[in-house]
Order: structure tokens, then C-alpha cells, then sequence
């Protein structure tokens, strides 16, 4: 299958998710300043899920610059991470209007836990498929630092972590979430900003 056509179906549905997300932040009914803070907590979950976003698309697009091929597999799993990621214009939106609701908040880990599982198959998929062509591209893609996080036991653990303490405190899920985002943006392959 044609990189190219995958790749830019890809930013494209990307793009559109945000574009939804940026959509759901009302305009403040009145011109005071003070109006802005009934829109903070989703301007706060909008900010989040958009620094998500920007993370998973900078590590895909180095993923996709590595592989070589797209087979029928790393397609349909690619669908599956976008399904995936285009339920966070929901999650956004419920988790921002109720920031101190628990099912919110469990949703927007769900879905989370869902991109990150896809993305991990994803990887997986092209690395499996890198071996047969290029062990050393594969190899590049394992080492990975999102790969290395969501391969490992770090993942489930965390999770389990963020839902019991999320029963607890519930906006606790975006702040983990977003530290979790920070520390994946700022570990990057170190060659990562040198593709084309």
C-alpha cells in the first residue's frame, strides 16, 4: 500500500479531531474577563488532549518515516489508533464539563489506555514488518522511548495507578495524563527531529 496515501489520510483525520476539540470551547456569553474562567476547566482538558495529540502525531510520523511498506495489518491497525484517537474530542468535552466527576474521567483514561494499546500493536506491526526488510530501521523503532513505555510494565501499571487514584480525586486523570504527555515530548529519539 502506498506510504504517502496512509500517512496523509492519516494527518488529515488527525487534523480533523483537533478541529472538532477547538469546536466544542464555547464562546463566553460575556465580554468580561471573569466569563473565561466558566470555560477554564474545559479549556484546560481541550489544552491536554491537544498536547496528546501533538505527541502522537510527532511519534507516528517518525514510526511511518522507518517503515517501509504499508501492509494490509499495520493499515488496519493504523484505523484502529485513529478510531482510537478520535474518541478524545468526547472524552475532551465530558471530561472538561464535569472535571470532578469520576465517569468522565474514567472515560478519558479509557480512552487513553486505548490509543496507547493501538499505538503499541501499530508499532509492533511495522517493526515485525521491518525485520523481514530492515533490522536495523527495526531495531531504530524498538528503541523507541513511546514504544519502550508502552512495551513495557510501566503501562498497565500506571493505569491502575491513575484509576484507583482517579475514584479519589478525579482531575487528578488529565494532570497524570499531561505529565505523562510532557515526559513522552520531551524523550524523543534523538534523531527524531532529523526526518523527512
Amino acid at each position: 500500500m502506498n506510504k504517502a496515501r496512509v500517512e496523509a489520510f492519516t494527518d488529515a483525520v488527525v487534523a480533523i479531531i483537533m478541529t472538532i476539540m477547538v469546536l466544542e470551547f464555547k464562546t463566553p456569553e460575556s465580554p468580561q474577563w471573569t466569563a473565561i474562567l466558566h470555560e477554564g476547566p474545559y479549556l484546560f482538558a481541550f489544552g491536554v488532549s491537544f498536547v496528546f495529540i501533538a505527541v502522537a502525531w510527532y511519534n507516528h510520523h517518525f514510526m511511518f518515516s522507518l517503515a517501509e511498506r504499508i501492509s494490509k495489518r499495520v493499515y488496519w491497525l493504523n484505523i484502529a489508533w485513529l478510531f482510537a484517537m478520535s474518541l478524545l474530542p468526547v472524552a475532551t468535552a465530558w471530561a472538561g464539563r464535569y472535571l470532578q466527576a469520576r465517569g468522565p474521567e474514567y472515560f478519558y483514561l479509557l480512552v487513553f489506555f486505548l490509543w496507547s494499546k493501538t499505538y503499541l500493536y501499530l508499532s509492533v506491526a511495522i517493526a515485525n514488518d521491518l525485520d523481514a526488510t530492515n533490522t536495523e530501521k527495526a531495531a531504530r523503532l524498538r528503541q523507541m522511548p513511546i514504544f519502550r513505555f508502552l512495551r513495557g510494565w510501566r503501562l498497565p501499571a500506571e493505569t491502575a495507578a491513575v484509576a484507583v487514584i482517579v475514584y479519589f480525586y478525579p482531575p487528578s486523570c488529565l494532570l497524570i495524563t499531561l505529565s505523562e504527555l510532557v515526559y513522552m515530548a520531551i524523550h524523543t529519539t534523538p534523531d527524531s527531529d532529523r526526518v523527512s
